[in-house]
């Protein structure tokens, strides 16, 4: 039974990741253990992952919900917030420092304890990065701190991929673009709205189902080929 713990489950892609696994008949049985800053429900696990301690917390909660095996993490938590470079010195570190801690080094953490769980016991496992376009192309004058973490988690996914797979240990990163989220909205209504689409061939923002759709695939069907893959899905508004 593949035991898949997602961060950020409570809403957006998070949401649509763990709707679209949980969906999966029961034959397939996967299950699913959720994350969010603040349970939603009793399912769920508590970790506010601006707090250092945090990941570590979760992830010894989630291995006990298990039963002891972990077999996919899903590394979706995130921080959107803008940081503007004219605002106080402080302000602007303490806005980089949290979307770096939430956004990247929280990942860094859970991998760490997901390769180290499976090294340990000899067995396969599977990571995917949430990552984004950012990480390729940047973003707007007043989130350097969020390409900067997306940018890092790609580096993260590269090098585990490459170091572990031996070890039957993959790796897996999907960079979207603009997606119809909450995180997302504010964004685009203050660059524009509207006017933002004419940078998307595709003509549209991508819908979180098909972000989750190519998470679900490589969570628990991805061949092992694919592993050190990153998949963009961002209407052709940025290709490689």
């Amino acid at each position: 039974m593949p035991n898949v713990l997602i961060t950020g489950s409570s809403r957006g892609i998070g949401a649509a990741i763990r709707k679209q696994i949980e969906a999966r008949p029961v034959t397939d049985g996967v299950r699913v253990i959720r994350h969010a800053s603040a349970p939603y429900d009793v399912q769920t696990i508590g970790a506010d992952l601006s707090e250092p301690q945090a990941p570590q917390t979760l992830w010894e909660e989630a291995v006990a919900r298990a039963g002891g095996e972990i077999d996919v993490l899903i590394n979706n938590a995130g921080l959107f917030e803008p940081n503007p470079i004219d605002r106080s010195d402080i302000e602007w570190l303490d806005a980089w420092e949290d979307t770096l801690r939430i956004n990247l080094t929280s990942a860094a953490q859970l991998a760490r304890f997901a390769v180290r769980h499976w090294l340990e016991r000899g067995v396969p496992g599977r990571i995917v990065h949430i990552a984004s376009r950012a990480g390729h192309r940047g973003d707007s004058p007043a989130h350097w701190h969020y390409a900067a973490a997306k940018g890092g988690m790609l580096a993260l996914h590269k090098t585990i991929a490459r170091a572990y797979a031996g070890n039957g240990i993959l790796s897996f990163a999907i960079a979207p673009g603009f997606t119809d989220t909450a995180m997302a909205g504010d964004y685009l209504a203050s660059r524009g709205g509207p006017g933002l689409l004419a940078d998307i061939p595709l003509g549209r923002v991508a819908e979180p189902e098909e972000i989750a759709a190519i998470a679900v695939f490589c969570a628990l069907d991805a061949p092992g080929s694919m592993t050190g893959a990153t998949v963009d899905a961002n209407g052709a508004s940025y290709v490689r």
